[in-house]
């Protein structure tokens, strides 16, 4: 296909007005006009010819060399690839006419290899909107994802070119929110002194009144409170990207996916601590917890328990502090999935929350589908709530809703987890207790588990974990009084030739303290020096 330089100017006849074209007695001159290129492209698919015009070089090298440039993206498609060809020429003629720079030709020769589109201008919005409405699964992921591109992703990457994200772009993304929350951090403290100032003013008198006033408005400006986005957030903004990437790249739209290598704060798992009487008395007098998950004593689980005893949903919270159900698996348990005579109960559903919407949905994880052990008493308080449900339905007669469930509301329609969440709270409130998540009641169950001999797999089994790393790392707060046993055990695997000088009260020669720091459950960490009866048998 033909293709050519020549060299133009734009000057004009005083005269009439038209352009002199080669006819202007300047361009004897080398310095004068500018150069052009054509090349010509095969012909549409309708015949009519087509061609990729430039011009406004300013010497003939530079014409010379995107001409070339032009032939050499014309000649990666293979002499019997029509449809190479034609891509190709597409491609040409959209730059051409949009004056965009000519891509590079290695990046173009493998974007030809694996059929990709060679125009596509779709942006990561787009992309994001159009992954998102064919995504299925679960509801709950689904609506995570949503929430990462409306909140994040689009509002700051939206608008770059699908193929031209970079790993740069991403991690000036996540610098940008990690600015952000300064931001926040310093408007949330500006708010919550606003607030404080505005305790201390009195409420009688002109000034005062006048005063709270202006406060008021001035708090109306600020902006609301906000949270921060942590390491953990970031870590699944990244993972929903990757996974729309991914698609990308199976749509052939992309070969490479920049989330899969930009550098992130690892969002790491906070460690479960119990309340303490010197982490209670902290958290009175300054309102801090130590950790963003806290565990109560068996003595505290005990309290709420008798608080709650006479409460309808007692039987629920029972279940969750000894045998660490999820919140929605309990409200999704089914007296056909509960054997009292057996003392066994099985997980087969759940109800999960979408805004405000219920609905139900398998377990979490494949290990969530799990068969536990009831103990007598937890059989016992079920036999009762049963008696107590089945008085109910007698007394709403044809009103009662029902759904087979073993927690429901008064009348049997569905329990929303949300208010099963807010009554708890009321709960420990009335009862003056420090203040923990319904989701650690679990946390407390695998620990009272642990702290009664149970190993970790036993303990993930009952939770329904799909690692035991993460029962490892995140419910096996020791109590304590377990602890005190442990180390109490290990002093004494020590052979001494005489007794330490400070033997404490109430102790023997060998160090072994009766009573409350007797040995614990834990069998295989408390285990003493062998005697002579035990070597025998």
């Amino acid at each position: 296909m033909k293709g050519s330089t020549h060299r133009r100017c734009y000057c004009r006849d005083p005269k009439t007005g038209k352009p002199l074209g080669k006819s202007c007695p300047k361009l004897s001159s080398r310095k004068h006009g500018s150069y052009s290129i054509r090349q010509e492209l095969p012909p549409r698919e309708d015949g009519t010819r087509r061609s990729f015009s430039r011009a406004g070089y300013e010497t003939l090298k530079e014409a010379q060399a995107d001409l070339d440039h032009v032939r050499a993206l014309l000649g990666l498609a293979e002499s019997d690839d029509p449809e190479a060809l034609a891509q190709i020429a597409e491609l040409l003629e959209t730059l051409a006419t949009e004056k965009a720079p000519l891509p590079n030709i290695e990046s173009t020769r493998r974007r030809l290899s694996h059929g990709l589109d060679l125009i596509s201008r779709l942006t990561v919005g787009e992309w994001l909107d159009m992954w998102l409405a064919g995504k299925k699964g679960r509801q709950s992921a689904i609506s995570r994802d949503e929430s990462n591109i409306r909140v994040h992703l689009k509002p700051r990457i939206g608008h770059l070119r699908l193929d031209r994200l970079r790993v740069s772009h991403l991690s000036e993304m996540f610098e940008a929110i990690a600015e952000a929350n300064v931001e926040i951090a310093e408007g949330n403290a500006a708010r919550r002194k606003a607030f404080e100032e505005l305790a201390r003013i009195p409420w009688k008198g002109r000034e005062p009144r006048a005063l709270r006033k202006a406060m008021k408005a001035a708090i109306a400006e600020m902006e609301p409170y906000r949270r921060i986005v942590g390491p953990a957030t970031c870590q699944r903004v990244r993972s929903t990207l990757r996974a729309a990437l991914n698609a990308a790249i199976a749509q052939q739209l992309i070969t490479f996916n920049p989330a899969s290598h930009v550098e992130l704060e690892a969002g790491k798992r906070p460690k479960a601590l119990v309340w303490t009487e010197e982490r209670v008395l902290h958290w009175q007098r300054t309102g801090e917890k130590s950790s963003p998950v806290m565990v109560w004593t068996p003595e505290h689980t005990g309290r709420f328990l008798d608080h709650a005893a006479d409460d309808r949903l007692y039987a629920l919270f029972h279940l969750i502090a000894f045998r660490g159900l999820r919140r929605g698996e309990a409200c999704g348990q089914k007296w056909t999935d509960t054997h009292l005579d057996a003392g066994l109960l099985t997980v087969a559903k759940q109800l999960v929350v979408d805004g405000w919407e219920v609905y139900e949905d398998d377990p979490k994880t494949d290990a969530g589908a799990r068969t536990i052990a009831l103990d007598a008493d937890t059989v016992e308080v079920l036999r009762r709530h049963r008696a107590r449900q089945d008085e109910a339905r007698a007394e709403w007669k044809t009103a009662w809703v029902e759904t087979g469930r073993v927690f429901a509301r008064e009348n049997g329609e569905l329990l929303h987890p949300a208010n099963v969440t807010r009554r708890f709270i009321e709960l420990y409130e009335e009862a003056g207790l420090p203040p923990v998540r319904l989701h650690d009641l679990r946390h407390g169950a695998a620990t009272l588990a642990h702290a009664a001999g149970a190993d970790l797999k036993d303990i993930q089994e009952m939770l329904g974990h799909s690692s035991i790393t993460i029962t490892a790392d995140t419910y096996t707060s020791l109590l304590p009084e377990a602890d005190l046993a442990i180390a109490e055990a290990a002093a004494r695997l020590v052979p001494r030739a005489r007794a330490p000088r400070d033997v404490p009260d109430g102790a023997d020669r060998l160090g072994e303290i009766s009573g409350a720091a007797a040995p614990s459950a834990h069998a295989a960490l408390t285990q003493t020096a062998p005697d002579e009866t035990s070597e025998a048998e």
